[in-house]
C-alpha cells in the first residue's frame, strides 16, 4: 500500500496558477521532521481544484473507449475474529505515521517477514484468479478478507487511517488506494489488487495489476512495462547502494516507452510497522541514503499512459489520473541480503 510524498509535492497546475502551490490543510499519515521526510496527507483541496479543470465531462464521455470510473456502493466493514492479533493503529484515533528509522531484522524477524510476505503473495495470487468480467471488487475484498483471517492474520488496510476495506482494488485510471465497491469489472478492464497482511506482528505488502477479459494492446504494454520497472529496480538493490538508483532505474525504463511515472505515491519501509523509513521514490531524484543489510522495504512503481497527476475522490482515498488515462502498478516487499535483494512476497 503506497505512501504519499507531500514534501516532494510538485507545483500542481503551474501553467495556470503560476507559482502558487495548492496544499491540503488536513494531514494524514505524517511525520514532523526535516525536508527528506515524507507525509501522507488528505488532498481534497488540491484535488478538487484539479477535478474542476480536468473532469468537467458528462457521464457519457469516454476515455480509452471506456466510461470514466465512478464510485459504487461500499458495503459495511467486515469482522475480524477477536483472537487475531491486530496492529496498534486499528483501535487508535490518532492518524498513523511514518516511523522514523529503518526496519532492520534479526534472524527471527527475517523469518517472520518471510512468513507474512509469503501469505501476502498467496492471497494476491488467489485474488488475481477471481478477476473476470462481472465480479464486483467488493466480492474480491470479501474473498481476500476471509483467506487472510482463515490464516490467522489481519488485513492491514482495514481501519488504517479510516480505510474501510481489507484490500485496495484500483481499476483502469485509478492509480492506487481504490476502495472495493459494488462496481462490476468489465471486459477490457485492468485492476491492481494491493494486499497487505499482518501476521505475528509483521506486515507483508504486495500488489499486481491483472487483466480482466480481452484487454487492448496499449493496456497490455503499460502493465508489462510497469512489471519490468519493478523487476529492474529490485535487481539493483544490495547493501550500500543508494536508494536513488531505484528511481533512476524505473524512470529510465518508463521513458523508453513514453510512459509517465507517478511521483506523489512512494514505496516505504515495512515490517513491524506498516509504513517506515526509507521513503522509496520511483522517479529520478538526488535524495541520499543507502540500503542496509537486513533491511526490508517496498518498491511499488505506478506508471501511466497519460497524466501522472492524481485527483483524489471525496472518499479521501481513491487516486485517479487527472485525464482519465490508464495506470498500472506492481509491488514487492524485499529484504536486503549479502547477495542482493530477496523478494519476500512471492509464492
Amino acid at each position: 500500500m503506497a505512501a504519499c510524498s507531500s514534501s516532494l509535492q510538485p507545483r500542481l497546475l503551474s501553467s495556470i496558477f503560476g507559482d502558487r502551490l495548492v496544499h491540503s490543510t488536513t494531514p494524514f499519515l505524517s511525520r514532523k521532521a526535516g525536508a527528506k521526510n515524507a507525509r501522507i496527507q488528505y488532498s481534497r483541496t488540491l484535488c478538487n481544484l484539479a477535478d474542476i479543470l480536468f473532469n468537467r465531462r458528462s457521464k457519457d464521455d469516454l476515455i480509452n473507449n471506456k466510461k470514466r470510473l465512478r464510485p459504487g456502493k461500499v458495503s459495511p466493514r467486515l469482522h475480524v475474529p477477536d483472537h487475531i492479533m491486530k496492529p496498534p493503529y486499528v483501535n487508535s484515533r490518532q492518524p498513523p505515521g511514518i516511523a522514523s528509522g529503518p526496519e532492520i531484522h534479526d534472524e527471527r524477524g527475517k523469518e517472520c517477514m518471510r512468513a507474512s510476505g509469503k501469505l501476502a503473495a498467496q492471497v494476491l495470487e488467489y485474488a488475481g484468479k477471481l478477476v473476470q468480467p462481472g465480479i464486483m471488487t467488493d466480492e474480491i475484498d470479501k474473498a481476500v478478507h476471509q483467506m487472510i483471517v482463515d490464516n490467522g492474520a489481519y488485513p492491514s488496510p482495514l481501519g488504517y487511517g479510516g480505510f474501510p476495506k481489507s484490500v485496495c482494488t484500483s481499476v483502469n485510471e485509478c492509480i492506487c488506494h481504490g476502495i472495493p465497491d459494488s462496481r462490476a469489472l468489465e471486459d477490457g478492464d485492468i485492476v491492481n489488487i494491493d494486499v497487505t497482511v499482518y501476521l505475528n506482528g509483521y506486515h507483508g505488502d504486495t500488489s499486481a495489476t491483472f487483466f480482466c477479459g480481452d484487454v487492448d494492446e496499449d493496456a497490455r504494454n503499460l502493465v508489462q512495462v510497469t512489471r519490468e520497472c519493478l523487476q529492474k529496480a529490485i535487481s539493483v538493490c544490495q547493501p550500500g547502494v543508494e536508494f536513488n538508483r531505484i528511481g533512476k532505474t524505473i524512470h529510465d525504463h518508463a521513458d523508453k516507452y513514453r510512459f509517465g511515472v507517478v511521483r506523489q505515491f512512494v514505496g516505504h519501509g515495512v515490517g513491524r510497522v506498516f509504513h517506515a523509513d526509507p521513503v522509496i521514490l520511483h522517479f529520478r531524484n538526488n535524495e541520499r541514503g543507502q540500503m542496509l543489510l537486513g533491511q526490508t522495504f517496498t518498491i511499488e512503481p505506478m506508471l501511466t499512459i497519460g497524466s501522472t497527476e492524481p485527483v483524489i475522490w471525496d472518499d479521501n482515498w481513491t487516486a485517479v489520473t487527472a485525464d482519465g488515462s490508464l495506470s498500472a502498478q506492481f509491488e514487492h516487499t524485499i529484504l536486503i541480503t549479502e547477495e542482493g535483494a530477496e523478494i519476500l512476497t512471492q509464492c
